[in-house]
């Protein structure tokens, strides 16, 4: 297996970085004309990916494969084999990917395994939407029509163009609210005050989609009718620990006093809404 890494903006000056069969090397681009039947060059790099890129898809399906037949612990070594063979800057492939191995995760019940691949498939997709501006070039002005300049042939092909580029937002959009789907409910049964409300933040997120197929939604509609109550549940009881470990901390330090947090009492003052603090030594 061959990995590589162009490092520097300036083509000219850029360095290629070969590890080959565990044994690292650094080359000029365009010191080496010809390795393992890669042509180093402008186009031998984009060869190279292209290769990488195809073992990479075939790896993949031998995972589907293992996932399909309930193999979800090998469907994960093999998602993994596939992502040790993307190349790094294809953030939608590896982004799949990541979403495929939370998929495994959930089916073998893997709730922080699965939140965290799911999460790194979000950033990578993340990463691959432009962000909105947040003001207006001009007042009136709709983003949403785009001129064509070109005539003829040439305005078919900024067509095609754009019609690639608009399914590739549908693709990395569709990807995205799977692996929100997954973090959503990895977080929901884990468990905890900070993991429920942070599967509430998803599912409020994928609520606002409008392309979310009907069966997700109605998952989603049903976790924001069920999360708020226990939300709240395991809110008191992460308070109430808190609060508890904290008066045994009180008492450890009282106790060479001969008192203890029993001798004081917060009262709430029901005109203000403020609490004051009572001592009482006979406690």
């Amino acid at each position: 297996m061959i990995m590589f890494a162009v490092l520097g903006t300036d083509k000219a000056d850029s360095w290629l970085v070969l590890f080959v069969f565990g044994k690292g090397a650094v080359y000029q681009v365009g010191e080496l004309e010809d390795f393992g039947g890669f042509v180093f060059e402008n186009k031998g790099i984009k060869k190279m990916s292209t290769a990488l890129l195809e073992e990479s898809k075939a790896q993949k399906a031998t995972a589907n494969k293992f996932f399909t037949s309930s193999q979800y612990s090998q469907a994960i070594c093999e998602y993994d084999k596939a992502l040790s063979l993307c190349p790094n800057y294809l953030e939608y492939e590896i982004a799949v990917l990541k979403s495929n191995i939370a998929a495994c995760h959930l089916k073998l019940e893997d709730w922080k395994a699965a939140v965290e691949s799911a999460t790194a498939a979000v950033d990578a997709l993340d990463r691959l939407i432009p962000k909105k501006k947040e003001k207006e070039d001009e007042a009136g002005k709709d983003e949403g029509v785009v001129e064509i300049e070109g005539e003829g042939a040439e305005a078919e092909e900024e067509l095609k163009k754009l019609e690639i580029s608009d399914q590739r937002r549908d693709d990395i959009l569709r990807i995205r609210s799977k692996a929100l789907m997954r973090r959503a409910k990895a977080k929901s049964e884990q468990g905890g005050w900070g993991n429920l409300q942070g599967a509430e933040d998803d599912y409020k997120a994928l609520a606002q989609l409008t392309t979310l197929p009907l069966q997700d939604k109605k998952i989603v509609q049903a976790a924001l009718r069920s999360l708020p109550p226990r939300i709240n549940t395991a809110k008191e009881k992460e308070m109430g620990d808190m609060m508890g470990k904290l008066k045994e901390l009180g008492n450890g330090i009282l106790k060479p006093f001969g008192l203890s947090t029993d001798n004081f009492k917060m009262e709430k003052d029901s005109n203000t809404g403020g609490y004051s603090m009572n001592f009482n030594q006979g406690r």
